[in-house]
């Protein structure tokens, strides 16, 4: 019977990922449809254009790695420009270590290879565990499980990580993503000039819609301000490590302005006396 129940978490883990991340897949359709027919523009065959998608799974570094090839820049040139541009995982990476270093190597495995922009935004939401029927008919268990919520801290809720939770993500997003590009494939077969009706913009919408709930804080909002500011600065003076420096300058201003106001001691302060009114 616990086997039955632990496998029912599983699955609702997993379905809960694949619902948090499903909004964000339907977005990247049309960015996915641009990088299929734009790599059967450039020369590429249908297979190899849904290999790409398959095995490097990054759709920024496709994007620049095919308009590069288009534009005859060399292989160097290209491999350090998607290094700088997929550096952003390595910042990933690093803030979910702890999270993911316990788990099996197959886990940090496969998790890792899943890893995008997406899946690291909803892995850092509060993901509470679902709760059983049977959990729910001992009162005494019910409240005790309640007083320790309450104790941890909104932070502490909000950093919780399920891997059943984040695989159903992940995976849920890898198999758009190439859906995508197989329409993109069909589509660029039949359709002319499919990269000037404007399906970039899906791209700047994405992560519009990943950045945006997360200012919650001064702090962040300064981050996002300052990496937007140098990202467009780098961008208009064509600086190839334009991301990376937007956003450890980002990071940094963020950084200083939390150490500088004391905004982590001053909510840990709101958390605790919200606590003792309560």
């Amino acid at each position: 019977m616990f086997d039955n129940r632990k496998a029912k978490q599983k699955r609702q883990s997993f379905i809960k990922g694949l619902l948090a991340v499903l909004p964000l897949t339907i977005a990247v359709i049309p960015w996915g449809i641009l990088a299929g027919s734009l790599a059967l523009e450039i020369g590429l065959t249908a297979t190899q254009s849904q290999a790409m998608s398959a095995i490097i799974f990054a759709g920024s570094a496709q994007l620049v790695a095919l308009g590069m090839i288009k534009a005859g820049v060399g292989l160097g040139s290209i491999l350090i420009t998607t290094l700088l541009i997929t550096s952003r995982h390595l910042l990933y990476a690093m803030a979910m270590r702890t999270q993911i270093s316990p788990l099996p190597l197959k886990w940090r495995l496969g998790l890792g290879f899943l890893l995008t922009d997406e899946l690291f935004a909803i892995s850092n939401h509060t993901q509470a565990p679902a709760r059983s029927k049977i959990d729910s008919l001992n009162p005494q268990k019910e409240k005790q499980e309640g007083l320790q919520t309450e104790k941890q801290s909104p932070e502490s809720q909000r950093h919780k990580f399920d891997r059943w939770y984040a695989l159903g993500g992940g995976l849920t997003f890898y198999i758009g993503w190439n859906i995508a590009t197989l329409l993109g494939i069909i589509a660029g077969q039949s359709i002319d000039n499919l990269g000037e009706l404007g399906l970039d913009f899906a791209i700047a919408a994405t992560f519009i819609a990943l950045v945006v709930p997360t200012v919650k804080k001064p702090s962040i909002l300064i981050c996002v301000l300052v990496s937007l500011t140098l990202a467009v600065i780098c961008a208009v003076f064509e600086i190839q490590a334009g991301l990376l420096i937007a956003s450890l300058s980002g990071m940094g201003a963020g950084f200083a302005y939390a150490k500088l106001t004391n905004e982590h001691k001053d909510e840990k302060a709101n958390v605790n006396s919200t606590g003792e009114q309560s």
